[in-house]
């Protein structure tokens, strides 16, 4: 199964729906980090989830969801690029047991960010109360609470795939769809994990909506890349401040920076570290001029 997001819309109702399925996507998230099992499933439907929400949205940046956690899990993130790339991580603390989202995350909140590319351009946040007893409950709830969208979403993840489907009603006043709407969600509860994460998209839509007149649009592919640098941890250890940097470099004899993300480390020695406040200290040494 190749890595792909599946549009399609109904064509005599106005609903739209995604079908996601990551391979690679997901196994590089797992290479990267030594998971606890219980976490993994939650996290790879989140993947998925953030792969079907950003197919809604037609923005030019990143979408960052998180599910914020006073539990033995304390930090879920996950982040999905216009370019349909995603990379995920997650925080917890002690042994993870086999327990249901909500016991494992505790009482917290939801967020969702969107972050322009263009510089300038001011980002938009939705927090809501983590409220769910899935990552589909979580997500369906913010939709209907934070954007006042009736969304349904069916998740499913293994050591191997995570996938997705989601059902949107398009925006608009539609009093007549709700014995249509309901038979939809109906159909989509028919969906057993398994055919989620083995069947090909077309084949799970045939089989879920063969009585529907439904068009489907062609696949894209989704991918996982990280986009972390050295120039944005650079950027980071300036906002840290000189003073602080070459405390760490006196302390440890160098600044070593990984990225939760993908695992990359980045080393700066004592030069290195001097280099980055070099203009900074350039600047303040020139003299002023009457």
């Amino acid at each position: 199964m190749s890595d792909s997001l599946q549009r399609f819309l109904f064509e005599n109702m106005p609903v739209r729906g995604h079908v996601v399925q990551l391979d690679a996507t997901w196994r590089a998230v797992l290479e990267r980090h030594e998971y606890p099992e219980p976490l993994r499933g939650i996290l790879g439907e989140l993947m998925a989830a953030g792969a079907l929400l950003s197919a809604t949205l037609k923005f030019d940046g990143s979408l960052v969801m998180q599910m914020q956690g006073s539990g033995i899990v304390k930090l879920i993130v996950v982040e999905v690029t216009s370019e349909a790339t995603l990379r995920a991580t997650a925080s917890w603390e002690g042994d993870v047991p086999d327990q249901p989202l909500r016991e494992l995350l505790g009482t917290g909140r939801f967020v969702i960010t969107l972050v322009p590319k263009e510089s300038g351009t001011q980002s938009y946040q939705g927090v809501v109360e983590l409220n769910g007893d899935s990552v589909a409950g979580v997500l369906e709830h913010y939709m209907s609470t934070s954007e006042q969208l009736d969304s349904r979403l069916w998740l499913a993840c293994d050591g191997r795939q995570a996938a997705g489907l989601l059902l949107q009603k398009v925006p608009g006043d539609h009093e007549t769809l709700e014995d249509d709407w309901n038979r939809l969600s109906m159909l989509g509860d028919t969906l057993k994990p398994a055919e989620l994460l083995r069947l090909p998209a077309r084949e799970i839509l045939r089989r879920l909506f063969h009585e529907d007149d439904v068009r489907v649009f062609e696949a894209s592919p989704v991918s996982f890349r990280c986009s972390c640098s050295r120039e944005r941890v650079t950027g980071m250890l300036r906002a840290l401040g000189h003073d602080e940097v070459r405390s760490i470099v006196r302390d440890h004899g160098a600044v070593d920076v990984t990225c939760e993300f993908c695992r990359k480390r980045y080393a700066f020695d004592a030069v290195d570290a001097e280099q980055i406040f070099a203009a900074d200290v350039q600047t303040r040494a020139e003299p002023t001029r009457h």
